[in-house]
């Protein structure tokens, strides 16, 4: 890897940046002082430093953000802000990706990575990795849902939905839920109370494979997952 990608990816600024940076001789690698940008490093064995401090460098980012209603779930968009909007510029230079999509007016859990192997692990239909949510619904949700549900309900456009958990929190006008599903199929938490003739008028991610959202975060805000989180979610068999 050059030296500049190295130090840009690891929050020494742009690569203009980093060229002003190599040029004030304050990079050294294995106690060489480097001013070439085109210097290659191997990031796993090489030791860097800036200013005589060790650079440590690191493949993945792996962020779990409280996802605000209002913005999309992609990494750019012409009219609309972005999850990734939301981030650093140190965090945009690692080029993360949300793992999956909510819609744009929906909350909660979204895990934001540029790892493509764990996200392909989580988003592949193989995989049925378990995604629960939390919604509101415009009239009461009764045990015949629950039943539909867990059998498997037809969408909109013919799709037979994999068996689905409900659970009934408060059945009353407005009803409150926690729907488990194994798929990620467009708008189908929405289409699925559609096709019992209920309308969610507000809904919530809570969970995705092992990793629940963090209540401390507010929306719009997010973290670093921990390194247990980050083990259990790989782990997932």
């Amino acid at each position: 890897m050059r030296i500049d990608k190295l130090l840009s990816h690891t929050g020494f600024g742009s690569r203009k940046d980093v060229k002003i940076l190599l040029k004030s001789k304050a990079v050294e690698v294995n106690g060489e002082t480097v001013r070439d940008p085109k210097f290659h490093v191997d990031e796993k064995t090489d030791e860097v430093a800036v200013s005589g401090e060790p650079v440590v460098y690191r493949d993945f980012i792996y962020l779990m953000m409280n996802k605000p209603q209002g913005v999309i779930s992609a990494t750019e968009d012409r009219f609309d802000q972005t999850v990734i909007d939301l981030l650093t510029e140190d965090e945009q230079r690692f080029e993360p990706f949300p793992v999956g999509r909510l819609d744009k007016d929906t909350e909660g859990l979204l895990l934001i990575t540029n790892d493509g192997k764990l996200a392909h692990e989580l988003l592949s239909p193989k995989k049925h990795v378990d995604k629960t949510y939390y919604a509101r619904i415009d009239r009461p949700v009764t045990e015949e849902d629950i039943q539909a549900f867990k059998q498997g309900v037809t969408l909109d456009d013919g799709y037979e939905t994999k068996p689905a958990q409900l659970c009934i929190l408060n059945s009353a006008e407005e009803s409150e839920i926690e729907l488990t599903i194994t798929e990620g199929k467009f708008h189908q938490v929405k289409r699925m109370f559609e096709s019992v003739n209920k309308r969610v008028v507000f809904l919530k991610r809570l969970s995705m494979g092992t990793l629940e959202l963090d209540e401390t975060l507010e929306l719009g805000e997010y973290r670093e997952l921990t390194e247990d989180e980050l083990t259990k979610l790989k782990q997932r068999k």
